[in-house]
């Protein structure tokens, strides 16, 4: 099975083509193989650079739009305006190629890729970049999360017992913990978050952003109100 994975709720912009298997008898384990992707770390080019990606990677797979099965799109936690492109965009594909749109909390696309280095009784502390100094987060155990996700500041962060962290490379120095090398949401790793939706062939939900928080524009226009006395 073909998908296709985009992600905009970090400042990388990231596309990729991923090939989904579990083999002939659908008992084996599950194989996430990224077949092609583009990932451009620019907080201000997702709407520029997330379509013309997704082209890149077909060229270089040598498949067609309509080879697509599937998409899957990190649905955040992350900032409004980049976070709506990559959900929007993907909306998009899969209305236009009549398939099927799978959300995927990105914190959980990025600990689906720390978990390879991650012993088995340790638990993961997942952060990225919310901005205002302050981060999202989500801890993890055993492949599942257990807390998060939420937004503050990483002062105020306890880590519980995490005895790993991944993500933001800006942020995970906060924290006196081993670094595990997952930054961002990878292709395999949010195919791999929907990997069974996506072999059951289950109807998705509905796409919902994971906000966590009014758009700054909204923010903004309430500082207004309250100045202004309105």
């Amino acid at each position: 099975m073909l998908v296709l994975a985009v992600d905009t709720a970090t400042p990388a912009v990231t596309a990729g083509l991923v090939d989904l298997d579990q083999g002939a008898d659908a008992t084996g384990p599950v194989q996430a193989r990224t077949i092609a992707s583009r990932v451009r770390v620019d907080p201000r080019a997702h709407a520029e650079v997330l379509t013309p990606q997704i082209l890149e990677c077909l060229t270089e797979a040598g498949r067609s739009r309509t080879d697509i099965a599937a998409i899957v799109v990190g649905v955040g936690p992350g900032p409004f305006t980049g976070l709506r492109v990559g959900m929007a965009t993907a909306a998009a594909f899969g209305d236009a190629l009549g398939i099927p749109v799978y959300g995927v909390c990105s914190l959980d696309a990025i600990a689906a890729d720390a978990a390879v280095e991650l012993p088995p009784t340790g638990e993961l502390l997942v952060v990225t970049d919310a901005r205002r100094r302050e981060v999202y987060w989500a801890r993890y155990r055993e492949g599942a999360r257990v807390a998060g996700p939420e937004v503050c500041k990483p002062a105020d962060l306890d880590a519980g017992p995490a005895t790993a962290v991944a993500g933001s490379a800006s942020h995970v120095d906060f924290f006196d913990l081993p670094v595990l090398p997952a930054e961002t949401p990878s292709p395999a790793g949010l195919v791999r978050v929907a990997a069974a939706e996506l072999l059951a062939r289950t109807v998705p939900e509905p796409l919902v952003p994971l906000y966590l928080r009014r758009p700054d524009a909204v923010e903004n226009a309430y500082r207004k109100l309250d100045r202004t006395g309105a």
